[in-house]
């Protein structure tokens, strides 16, 4: 009988090559980590000592590393673990939405439409974050790198069509809330 190749794989990796194994797995995966950790964070640097402290994880469980199937869904459960744990840690949710003075061009956008973006996105964030939390994490997760709902039920432990309900209801309750606001608007543009 033959033995599948992943299970080959797994039993002949050598030790020494660990460390070349994590290695990859970082150059392919830092970003979308990061990802994932600034979309419960919404703080940049909060978001980078996550990630860190998700690949010092990886580091330690890099004997398994070669046995693990889906790399990308394992990463990302942990990724969401650190961030969480950082989040209850600091007892703070930071929603953001930093302009980089820097990244103004003369020849791009107006400083004000650039501001009016910034608070249309700090907007957009604050209805998330108003989202019940079951429906914000798998919504969350869902705009990180586009994940589908099998890898959200695995990260977050659930049967994927449970985390299509919940991406179905937070996309309904968000429409919902946008058609409101903007009827709110149009009312006052209005009356004005």
């Amino acid at each position: 009988m033959y033995a599948s190749g992943k299970v080959v794989l797994s039993r002949t990796v050598p030790e020494e090559s660990a460390s070349a194994l994590v290695e990859a797995v970082v150059r392919r995966h830092a970003r979308f980590v990061y990802q994932v950790a600034y979309a419960v964070l919404y703080h940049p640097q909060e978001a980078e000592d996550a990630t860190q402290e998700t690949f010092i994880r990886v580091w330690k469980h890099a004997r398994e590393l070669s046995g693990i199937l889906n790399v990308r869904a394992w990463l990302a459960r942990i990724a969401w673990r650190v961030a969480n744990d950082r989040r209850r840690k600091h007892a703070r949710l930071v929603i953001a939405a930093d302009i980089d003075l820097s990244d103004l061009k003369a020849g791009g956008d107006g400083a004000e439409t650039v501001l009016i973006r910034a608070q249309q996105a700090e907007l957009v964030q604050r209805m998330v974050a108003l989202l019940p939390a079951d429906l914000r994490e798998a919504f969350a997760l869902s705009t990180v790198e586009e994940m589908t709902s099998v890898e959200i039920g695995e990260v977050l432990g659930i049967p994927e069509s449970t985390a299509r309900g919940r991406l179905l209801r937070a996309r309904r309750m968000l429409k919902k809330k946008i058609k409101t606001l903007m009827g709110r608007v149009e009312k006052r543009g209005v009356g004005a």
